[in-house]
């Protein structure tokens, strides 16, 4: 299946099929030098593999986790690229999960002011969600997300067979943003899930599903001005919460919990069986002060008011300002 992302000025193709790895060299412009940037938790195979069918492949493992995003490890892969003498003509790719994306996206967009940058998810939350739509960026000063830009990748190649060797929990915090966008977009694809008794049996369905809804939104709106803003369903919270769980749970895992502060009426319920049915978290306990104030750093925010997306119907959403005093009731069922 392809998928073509069409902005106003530049498009792109999602190349979605078991067995994609072994055909990165056809689909992809990788006759130059590429930096093949992965991390510890990928399988060297997947990095090697598109390595290998590059005219000059160099492969840089990063360690695990969002402590790669940072701007030391961004500054160590430019000057990697300095050193084997990369020109505009050279490209980048990332070979793994949103770490791997954000990191090689932020390094591609800034290198000689931009190269040619390929996303090949290897994660679940990575193949639904966060490997299209040009959001690229490192974390400062503890602020996820802080530093960064909004950069299209060339290609994404999206490859399922990849699935088969993630931990459970990862596959479960990855559905997690397969859930938000069919919460907001897609009952048909709400109630699919909610019906599913193995949803990684459906996996190919649920992984084109989420990225027609990320394509519809990013094509009406790419630089988050109004309806891209509906994605972050679950985040304000949910980053406040990862935040201050400093790596004790995954990303997704962040955002199921977040989604339960901005979720009402009798959807609410049913949300909250399919996040348990998919062994996602449904509670969580932290310092007051501590989640306010990640809230209040949240890059969302304005000067007095954050913008949030709520859903009490399947596949709808409604988008309010609201204070922190407001937030901050929202999220009393985290609170300590």
């Amino acid at each position: 299946m392809i998928i073509n992302v069409d902005l106003k000025h530049t498009d792109y193709n999602i190349y979605i099929e078991r067995g994609n790895l072994n055909k990165a060299g056809e689909l992809l412009n990788l006759n130059r030098k590429v930096l093949v940037v992965t991390d510890e938790g990928v399988p060297q195979e997947y990095a090697e593999k598109v390595a290998s069918q590059c005219k000059e492949g160099i492969i840089i493992t990063v360690p695990q986790g969002e402590n790669s995003k940072s701007i030391e490890v961004y500054e160590k892969l430019l000057l990697k690229m300095l050193e084997c003498g990369f020109t505009r003509k050279d490209c980048v790719a990332a070979v793994g999960g949103g770490v791997c994306g954000d990191l090689a996206g932020f390094v591609a967009s800034s290198f000689m002011r931009g190269v040619d940058f390929y996303n090949i998810p290897t994660t679940v939350l990575s193949q639904v969600d966060s490997s299209i739509g040009g959001k690229v960026a490192v974390n400062l000063g503890g602020i996820k997300n802080i530093v960064g830009a909004f950069y299209q990748p060339k290609a994404v190649l999206i490859d399922p067979e990849t699935l088969k060797t993630l931990p459970s929990r990862q596959v479960s915090a990855g559905l997690a943003e397969a859930v938000k966008m069919a919460l907001t977009f897609d009952k048909e694809l709400f109630e699919k899930i909610e019906a599913s008794e193995a949803p990684m049996d459906m996996i190919d369905e649920i992984i084109a599903g989420s990225l027609l809804i990320k394509k519809k939104v990013v094509q009406e709106d790419e630089k988050e001005s109004g309806l891209r803003k509906v994605l972050n369903f679950g985040h304000t919270v949910g980053h406040a919460i990862e935040s201050v769980a400093h790596g004790s749970l995954y990303h997704g895992e962040c955002v199921a919990l977040g989604m339960l502060a901005v979720l009402e009426g009798e959807i609410k319920e049913r949300a909250v069986k399919v996040l348990e049915s998919l062994s996602l978290p449904t509670s969580f306990k932290a310092d007051k002060e501590a989640l306010i104030e990640a809230v209040s750093h949240d890059k969302k925010a304005g000067a007095s008011s954050v913008t949030v997306i709520i859903c009490d119907t399947a596949g709808a959403f409604k988008m309010q300002e609201e204070s922190l005093a407001e937030i901050s009731k929202r999220m009393e069922q985290f609170f300590l």
